[in-house]
């Protein structure tokens, strides 16, 4: 007797990749809001409970497109906690922490890879925008029309950093004590965060 055909993807070792293949083009395609398990699980031909069993949440499968072994939602708190003029030196201090240790390998490679996959910029964009900046920049108290471009300006200072000490390892920015540029940049972040921004063109 033939066993009746689903129409699904069984549960065998090809299923995580393909899954996440469908999450990487879905996610860099609609962006993280837009793209639902059930629209990856489609794409992947498996049931939406498969994709639960295999990534759990969807911002778990997120990190899994983008290889970063790390919960932003885990750290922020630290970054959130304290007074509201601190925030910008916190992230530096977080971000450098992140960096700076064993999962900053994977950090590196996806920053090298974003340089040149069009792909891999976008999702590196979306991880930055929904699972970091976003997570912060709810919690201040910001005018909503605004946050683009604090939100913008604070990722153009992480990447810069994070190009300048991890990539092309500009010296001393590369070498100097996490405390060094936490007192330097630091201030800047809080600028781009709560700072007084310049009036909107009116030409």
């Amino acid at each position: 007797m033939t066993a009746r055909r689903t129409g699904r993807r069984p549960g065998n070792p090809d299923t995580r990749e393909a899954i996440l293949a469908a999450a990487r083009t879905a996610f860099a395609e609609r962006g993280f809001d837009a793209a639902s398990i059930r629209i990856i699980a489609t794409a992947a031909g498996v049931d939406p409970a498969l994709v639960h069993h295999y990534f759990g949440t969807k911002e778990e499968l997120f990190r899994a497109t983008v290889a970063i072994p790390i919960d932003p939602a885990e750290l922020l708190p630290e970054v959130l906690a304290g007074g509201r003029d601190e925030v910008g030196a916190r992230l530096v201090r977080t971000f450098l922490t992140v960096w700076d240790s064993p999962a900053g390998t994977a950090a590196v490679a996806l920053l090298r890879s974003a340089v040149s996959n069009p792909w891999t910029a976008r999702l590196l964009r979306e991880f930055l925008v929904t699972q970091v900046l976003r997570r912060v920049l709810d919690r201040l108290d910001l005018d909503p029309a605004e946050v683009p471009l604090r939100g913008s300006l604070v990722a153009t200072q992480l990447a810069g950093l994070a190009m300048m000490r991890y990539v092309i390892r500009l010296e001393p920015v590369a070498s100097a004590p996490q405390d060094t540029l936490v007192a330097t940049i630091g201030p800047t972040l809080q600028r781009y965060l709560t700072g007084p921004l310049p009036p909107p063109d009116q030409g």
